[in-house]
Order: structure tokens, then sequence, then C-alpha cells
């Protein structure tokens, strides 16, 4: 007990000098950005009142150059004291969550390391009163027990002895409760942080951070990182600190926040995970989704259907021959058997569809259909064909320019002969040569440009030059009814999500440049739900990026994936480095939950679940919908009184969803989900199921879980993703048959 007591007072004396120091930082700080802010006023006053705005004299223009470089520099600083303000501002109510001390050969006495979310440091006398937690010797608290452990530091390896690990909860900077553990993380802190509500948005998790989860955080090696992680072992928060991680790096290899693109499965769960590297102190991380990074290159040239109404679609009707085939289409063209089509289509295209026609100009032959024929094949560089098609008008056009000139001349002499005034004749002899001029362009754009979107509908419109094309390859016995059935639709305007990525694709080949060269890392999210063609995709758009692909192929909805998967995404994107790594334990759902979950998914429990235990998940059966959704309404009221704030009632569909709230909405506060929101709040949601995934809720309701409804694989996956979104609370809804994936209850 002295020894604690003893403890504690030092403890809180060290807080209460890191909060002073902080308080006192800002104090600096709020007075000098005042001062800065007023000459940076100032300045750009100056600047205005002192240079010309519109200048040919290069001197002036020299003086202006230098004002801007110096207000650009002050602009700079201005902002990195207002970035670090707002730092201190935000640690301030908890400066750091843990300490390490070490021994080394060099020194007698123990250091003490805390460990926060970011640094905080005396600039004058240099002391480091707290380690930002993504500091080579930070590792330490995440990497090593008590006893030997090393770090990486730039000078290279370092090794200690490691005396102490110590946490801390603090609030308010005021110091709540420490305790001292050999492990990483110590599970009473890991469960006192899992025993809070869930958020509408998602946290960093620094403090908790596991062994295996730092792995992959600081890996900087792999060019890429393949993480397969089970529901719920962070799998998405991990590449988000991992990315907070390299940027805290960036200085020593080039890497700002706009380098950075986080593609996500949909609007709602980037916005979900939208203030974690804020809270980490990185701002301005793009995301996207693939669905939007398809709309943007197909600039509105036309719309495709929507890939939440895909997925609707194969969900709702996955019983019928006409969804069968939807899917072994969507099977098809997202493989790479496909993209081996698309490939022989595109030399195809460039040795024989391209119509080249002899050029004549003013009776005159200027190049013949051969010559330019070989001179567009003559590409050993690889030019996209739009691109090199281009390069042969260029070439036709500087032939013909000198050509047209003369004519001008000609006709210009010859309309001078003509009664008339000089500038009615010079008018009227360039109306005619501009006329022939643009009437050749358009002979000449006949065979020099090219479209993607009528090259896609060209190979689907020709089932001869299909099969011709696919000569040596496994087809799915429907071939013809996928080819059929894909021109009709074209024909008729409708472009499915599915021919999304094989237009992407076609169109990056043929034009080249996707528009991300500054992107040099990628995080992909929920890699199961991708195809190969996908990956041949983003191998096109990132040429220089580097990858981190976090999936789970037991979350895999709209299509069959094993662990397989990962080869394949390795061998597309073929980097130099790569690596897979498994997060076998989830974190978010109780044992029960976790232990609930993997029985519907029939799969043996092999590894050890993570030991925060809760109420078992409940199977509710009832007469009709009428007496379900009774229940349903009293057990939210029943979840609300015991302090849950958020509850989602799942639904297998966007459809089965909008019923049930039709019919709870009169009995109970509560709101629909779908795929038009952006924005997750508090309070009880009716949402489907695949707009669920990857989010988390204090309590989940998932509704119908009969024979009829949950039957398939893809059921079953379905069941297992709304299973797993239980943070503390797990209830299942049934009349008649249950399903037979619920057999074991």
């Amino acid at each position: 007990m002295d020894d604690y007591l003893s403890n504690l007072h030092e403890e809180t004396n060290y807080l209460n000098t890191t909060v002073n120091f902080i308080k006192s930082e800002l104090v600096t700080l709020t007075s000098t950005l005042a001062e800065q802010k007023t000459k940076l006023i100032e300045f750009r006053r100056d600047m205005w009142e002192n240079t010309v705005h519109f200048v040919n004299d290069f001197d002036r223009l020299t003086e202006m150059n230098q004002y801007l470089t110096e207000l650009n520099a002050k602009t700079l600083g201005f902002s990195n004291m207002q970035k670090h303000a707002e730092t201190y501002k935000r640690i301030l109510d908890s400066p750091y969550f843990a300490r390490i001390d070490l021994a080394d050969d060099e020194s007698p006495d123990p250091e003490k390391i805390y460990i926060g979310l970011s640094n905080i440091m005396d600039r004058q006398t240099h002391h480091v009163y707290v380690y930002d937690w993504r500091a080579p010797i930070s590792s330490l608290f995440y990497r090593f027990e008590l006893g030997k452990g090393f770090y990486t530091a730039p000078i290279g390896t370092i090794s200690c002895e490691i005396l102490l690990k110590r946490q801390y909860k603090i609030q308010h900077s005021e110091l709540k409760y420490f305790f001292d553990c050999s492990l990483t993380i110590n599970d009473d802190l890991l469960q006192e942080v899992l025993s809070h509500n869930s958020s509408p948005q998602m946290r960093q998790i620094v403090e908790t951070i596991q062994k295996e989860q730092d792995v992959v955080i600081r890996d900087t090696e792999n060019e890429l990182l393949m993480v397969q992680g089970v529901a719920g072992s962070g799998k998405t928060s991990i590449a988000l600190h991992r990315i907070a991680f390299l940027l805290y790096h960036g200085l020593s290899s080039n890497l700002n926040s706009t380098n950075f693109l986080i593609i996500s499965p949909n609007a709602i769960f980037s916005k979900y995970i939208s203030t974690v590297l804020p809270e980490l102190g990185e701002e301005n991380v793009k995301q996207t989704t693939f669905e939007t990074i398809a709309l943007q290159h197909f600039d509105g040239k036309f719309i495709p259907e929507e890939r939440n109404s895909q997925l609707e679609g194969l969900i709702f009707g996955q019983a019928s021959k006409a969804t069968t085939l939807k899917r072994q289409a969507i099977d098809f063209k997202g493989s790479r058997t496909f993209v081996q089509v698309l490939e022989r289509f595109l030399r195809h295209y460039a040795r024989h569809m391209i119509p080249f026609q002899d050029i004549y100009y003013n009776g005159a032959i200027i190049m013949t259909r051969q010559q330019l024929k070989n001179r567009f094949l003559k590409n050993t560089v690889g030019i996209p064909m739009a691109k090199q098609l281009q390069r042969v008008a260029n070439m036709v056009l500087d032939k013909v320019h000198p050509l047209q000139k003369q004519r001008l001349t000609r006709l210009e002499a010859i309309v001078q002969k003509s009664e008339g005034h000089e500038l009615e004749v010079k008018s009227f002899s360039r109306l005619l040569a501009l006329k022939d001029a643009k009437r050749f362009e358009q002979r000449l754009q006949q065979f020099t440009t090219v479209d993607y979107l009528d090259m896609y509908r060209a190979l689907f419109a020709n089932s001869e030059l299909f099969n011709k094309l696919c000569l040596g390859l496994n087809l799915p016995e429907n071939i013809a009814q996928i080819i059929a059935i894909t021109h009709q639709a074209l024909q008729q305007g409708h472009v499915a999500f599915e021919d999304c990525a094989p237009l992407l694709y076609l169109k990056l080949k043929v034009e080249g440049d996707g528009g991300f060269a500054e992107i040099k890392h990628v995080v992909i999210d929920e890699a199961q739900d991708y195809y190969p063609l996908h990956y041949e995709v983003f191998k096109l758009l990132f040429k220089q990026a580097r990858y981190t692909v976090l999936g789970d192929v037991n979350q895999a909805i709209a299509k069959h994936a094993d662990l397989s998967l990962y080869d394949e995404v390795e061998q597309i994107l073929a980097k130099n480095r790569s690596f897979k790594l498994f997060l076998n334990t989830g974190y978010r759902s109780s044992y029960e939950t976790n232990e609930f979950a993997l029985r519907v998914l029939g799969v043996k429990q092999t590894l050890p679940l993570f030991e925060r235990h809760e109420a078992k998940p409940v199977i509710v059966c009832r007469e009709n919908s009428a007496a379900l959704a009774q229940q349903i309404v009293a057990d939210i009221a029943d979840y609300l009184s015991q302090g849950y704030e958020s509850i989602a009632v799942i639904c297998k569909t966007q459809r089965e969803a909008q019923q049930v709230y039709a019919q709870l909405k009169g009995l109970a506060d509560i709101n629909l989900l779908s795929s038009e929101d952006s924005s997750l709040d508090k309070g009880v949601l009716v949402i489907p199921s695949y707009l669920a995934k990857g989010l988390e809720f204090d309590v989940a309701l998932v509704y119908n879980v009969t024979q009829e409804n949950y039957t398939s694989e893809f059921d079953q996956k379905l069941l297992y993703v709304a299973c797993t979104r239980a943070l503390h609370r797990l209830a299942l809804y049934y009349t008649g048959e249950i399903s037979p994936h619920l057999a074991f209850v």
C-alpha cells in the first residue's frame, strides 16, 4: 500500500507538471499566433500596396515573386504553429496513456518513457515529457513483455531491458487510476474500453493496440501488405493507424496526406471511419469508393447500375434463374479469364477494327491506309491506343497544314481578282479554308479517335468474334446467354455494375492516365468483395503505389471467396515485397457472441476467443409478424432502459428493411438507414445486412432468421455479418421454421 501511495504521488506530480507545461505552451502559442496573424495581415497589405498586379516589366515580376515566396513561408509557419496549438488542445484532456522504464548498458539509471497521442517536448531544454505512440521507442510498449527488448531507430537497432510497464486512465487532466502489467496490453484495460457503448463513428485505439496489430501498423518494408482478419479484429482501425504511423515518418519518406487514398465499401462506412485520423492528428487523407472512382472516369457518359442495387437484386432474388445467370455473369466479368479476353480484344481491335483510310488532299494522296496502320502499330514503348492514334493524326496534319496554307493563298488570289473590298475578300477566303480544314479533320477523326464504350459494345455485339477471342480459355457453360444479355442491355443504354470494372479497364488501357499520379499508398478495405479485374484496374490507376489490403473471406456476401484471394491479389499487383498477416481474434463482440457467430458459419473453434463475457445471444420465435414486431419494440425499450445507445434492427435486404421500418415506426422512435444516407446517428436504426458490414452497434437485433430467408451459402455469410455487428447484445427473431444455419440452437 505504501508503494502504491508513493507511486501515486509521483505519478500525480508528473501529470501535473506535464499538464502545466502544455497549458503554458498554449498560452505562449496563442499569444504568438495572434502576433503572427497581425504581421501576416500587414505583410499582405504591404505586398498589395507596393507591388503592381498587371505588369510586363520583368524586374517588377521578380519583385512580386520575392514577396510571394516570403508570404508562402510566413503562411506555412503560421499554419504549422496553429496545428501545434490544436494538437496541445486535443491532448490536454489526456496527455499520455502508458509508461515504460528502460535500462541499457550506457545509462545506470532507468529512463522513464511516457507514451501518448503526440510528442510533448520543451524546445528550449529538449526535455521530452511524452513520446508519440508512433515513435520507434514506443514500439517497445506494444511488442514486448518485461525483460529484453529492442527497437529500430535511425542509428540502427537498440537493445534494452524493460523494467516497468504501466498504464493510465486520465480524464480531464486528472489521474483516475494506473496499474502495472507485464503483457503488452492489460486485458482489464481492453475490457474496460470495450465495455463502453459504441459510437456513431469509429474511435482511435492507440491505448489498446495488440502485438499482432502493431506489426501491421509499423510495417515499412513491404510494398503490399495483406491482412486477413476475422470480424471485429480491428482491420480498418489498424489500417487507419498505419496511415497515421506512415505520415509520422513521412518526412524521411516524402509522404504527406495527399499521397494516401482509402477505398471504402460505401459512403456510410467512409463517414463512420472519418474521425479516426483527425483524432490521431492527421488531416486531409482522401477516401473514396470504387463506384465513385468509376463514375468520375466515366464523366457522365453513362450512369451505370449502383453497387447497392446490384447487391439488393442478388440477395433478394437469388433463387431465380435470372439471378443465377446474373451472378454467373458477374463472376465471369470479374475473372482473370475475362482480363485475358479484354487483352486479346484490344490487340484484335488495334490490328483489325480501326477503319484506316487513304488520305487525300486536294486530289493528291498524302498517306495510304497501310502506311497509317503501320505507323500506328509501330508502338514499341506501349503508348495507349488513343494517344498513338492522336500521334498519327498529328503526323497527317503536319503534312496537310502547309498544303492548306498554299490553298488559302491561291483562294485569296482568285477572289482578289473579283470585284469586292479587300476585307471581304480575305474573310471569304479564310471561311472557305476553315470549312475545308474542318471537313478534313472530321474525316481524319473517323479512324483516329476511339471510344471505350463503343469498343465494349462491339465486343458483345459479335458472338463469333467473342468466341474466337476466347479460344483455349475456360468459359462458363452459359457464355452465349451472358453475351446476348449483355449485348441487349448495352444496346438499351443500360450498364450493369459488373460492367463498370471492364469498362474502366478498357478506358485506362485505351486512354492511359487515370489521374492518381500523386497517390503513393492505397488502403483497400473489404478486399474479399472485389474481383481480380478490380485489382487489375487498381494496378492501372495506382501504378507507383504501395498497398494495404484488408479483408475477411467469411464476410464475402456477393461472391465465393477463400484464402486463395490473397494469392491472386499478390500475383496481380506484382510488388517486389509482399506479406500476408492473419488476425484471428475478434475484439468487438463478447465471447458468447463470437462463439455463436462461428457456429453460424459452421466453423470449428480452434483458436481462443477474447474473454469478454456478456449475456448469451437470444433466439425469439413468435406466431406471426405482428407479434414479432411487438416483441422487437418491447426489447428495444428494454435495451434503451439499460443504457444502450445504438441499436440496429438488421434485415436481410433494403426491401425488407423498408417493410420492417413501416411496421415499427409507429411503435418506436426509429430511423431507416439506406444507401442514400452517408452518416450514422445514435438511436435505433433499421438497416440492410450488406450496409451493416464494418459497423458496430451496442445491440444487434437480426430480423426474420427463417428457413426461407436464410438458406444458401451467401445467406450464411450475411447472417454471420449481422451477428458480428453486436458489441454487447445479440438477439435473433423469426416466425415459422428457423434457418438451417441456426439448427444448432
